[in-house]
């Protein structure tokens, strides 16, 4: 190849022409040596299985589904469990997989080497009707178990699916039945907390009641009556310690004027007044006539006197002066009622005493109880917060728990979300490795590489002078005359150097001044 020059299509034609033969013999034997070395490898069995992921028959709006997390996640975590050592010793044993000259390590290694779950794509129309929002998750899935041969194949990819279709059923009865035990649980916790807020609640009432933010009102209205009726109260008892004195005054009174009375009662002063009106009648006896009004009534005071005096004779053998004072049979109506009503005045003044005493108490207790209020309010307050939370939050996993009941309900009946084998496993027919097309194909492809890479190399290593720009490349002159072929061939030959050029073109090129 002629270097410092720019090369056309038509200089790209001419090499490809040129090495032809480079190119198509690799060409043609890579896909055979490729197809050949296929039988060098260990034929590989694959079976396949389709599960089917059904939906829930429920609708959502009415039981929520137990699992929440992505289908993906829950077959990752599935594979996880069902190529754990203990899962797959008890298949092995089961099978009698390790009775072929193999250890159950290096079976088990193999079976989790050899197992491939691939999703099956959902239908994009399918997932465009969906509502926004909606995760649109797959279908199903593929389990793919690859083995030396194609019964082992079946036999573990069979064995495989059910185990995985058995660890979907445990796993979301484990999930529902442990949901409903844990909200179980919490509930019942939350219900002691809620039982002791309320003896919290109605220990506070019994030691504040009549302090409570609702009574606040009250108590001030009843405060305001307590005070009202103190003030009568006090008006009452003291009008009625005004009219016991006034009374007091009035039996002073009447005591001394009966007193005085009384004194003048005496047999005594009696005896002393009758000697004193006889001798005054004497003495009018000796004035007047008898007719006189002056003796006459001192005839009749004598007369009276001398009643009197008889009298008093006869009832001092019964009682005594002393006794009769202290009874008060002697003493008049008005005296005896003026200490009845002292009396009563007595009574009414120590009832009103006594009520006064109880008003100042009940007020003290109401006015207590106002001072009280902010502090019992926020305490109340405070207690009140913690009750109306433990109480939502035994709502909430009330409710709660009657949806987990109907969830492991709805599991029981198989009626949420399952997994179904559409597609049992199958008997491989072919291998699935090595491929020969793919082996073949592959050689093709090496193979045209290494003809391409080879006529590069011819190319890069041919320094042929072919063409006027060839020779304008190597001298740096211009050419002034060509020679044209000559011998039998020598057009044929030149035709092809000159890239399919016209015969006008070839003529114009062989000769030129």
């Amino acid at each position: 190849m002629i270097e410092n020059r720019e090369l056309t299509i038509d200089d790209y034609l001419a090499m490809l022409r040129r090495r032809l033969k480079v190119i198509l013999i690799p060409a043609l034997l890579a896909p055979l040596a490729g197809f050949l070395i296929s039988f060098a490898f260990a034929p590989k069995y694959t079976s396949r299985s389709l599960i089917l992921v059904e939906e829930q028959k429920v609708p959502e709006g009415y039981v929520k589904p137990v699992v929440t997390e992505a289908i993906t996640q829950r077959i990752a975590s599935m594979e996880q469990q069902v190529l754990s050592r203990n899962r797959l010793t008890s298949m092995i044993d089961r099978l009698g997989l390790a009775k072929r000259g193999k250890s159950v390590d290096q079976v088990v290694d193999d079976i989790q080497q050899n197992l491939l779950i691939q999703p099956v794509l959902p239908d994009i129309t399918a997932a465009q009707r969906k509502r926004p929002g909606q995760q649109s998750d797959m279908p199903g899935f593929y389990v793919n178990f690859t083995a030396d041969n194609a019964r082992d194949a079946q036999q573990i990819c069979s064995e495989l699916t059910s185990m995985l279709l058995a660890e979907n059923l445990k796993a979301r009865s484990q999930v529902a039945q442990g949901t409903t035990e844990f909200l179980s649980r919490q509930l019942d916790e939350a219900k002691k907390n809620l039982n002791d807020q309320d003896s919290k609640m109605a220990g506070f009432k019994r030691q504040y009641m009549g302090q409570l933010p609702g009574d606040a009102d009250n108590n001030l209205k009843i405060l305001m009556g307590l005070n009202s009726q103190l003030d009568a109260n006090t008006q009452t008892l003291n009008r009625a310690q005004q009219d016991r004195s006034y009374t007091e005054s009035l039996l002073s009174q009447q005591l001394a004027a009966w007193r005085s009375t009384q004194n003048s009662t005496n047999p005594q002063t009696l005896e002393q007044q009758l000697a004193a009106l006889q001798s005054q009648l004497v003495t009018l006896q000796a004035r007047y006539t008898d007719d006189h009004p002056d003796v006459v009534k001192a005839k009749k005071d004598v007369a009276e006197l001398k009643r009197k005096l008889a009298e008093m004779n006869s009832a001092a053998a019964q009682t005594t002066n002393t006794d009769m004072d202290k009874e008060g049979v002697a003493e008049p109506p008005e005296i005896r009622q003026l200490r009845v009503q002292i009396h009563q005045y007595d009574a009414a003044i120590t009832d009103a005493t006594r009520e006064q005493k109880r008003l100042q108490n009940q007020i003290g207790l109401f006015q207590g109880r106002v001072a009280l209020s902010p502090n019992v309010e926020e305490q109340y307050k405070a207690l009140n917060r913690d009750y109306d939370t433990a109480q939502k939050i035994y709502a909430d996993l009330l409710a709660k728990k009657s949806e987990s009941e109907m969830q492991t309900d709805m599991e029981l009946r198989q009626q949420g979300e399952q997994m179904r084998l559409l597609n049992p496993s199958d008997l491989p027919e072919a291998p699935s490795f090595p491929s020969r097309i793919l082996f073949a194909g592959g050689g093709l492809g090496a193979g045209l590489v290494l003809g391409l890479g080879l006529a590069l190399w011819l190319e890069l290593r041919d320094k042929s002078i072919r063409t006027e720009q060839d020779l304008i490349a190597v001298l740096g002159l211009p050419m002034l005359v060509s020679v044209p072929w000559i011998g039998a061939g020598a057009a044929e030959r030149h035709r092809a150097g000159t890239n399919g050029k016209s015969e006008a073109e070839e003529k114009k090129e062989m000769v030129e001044v």
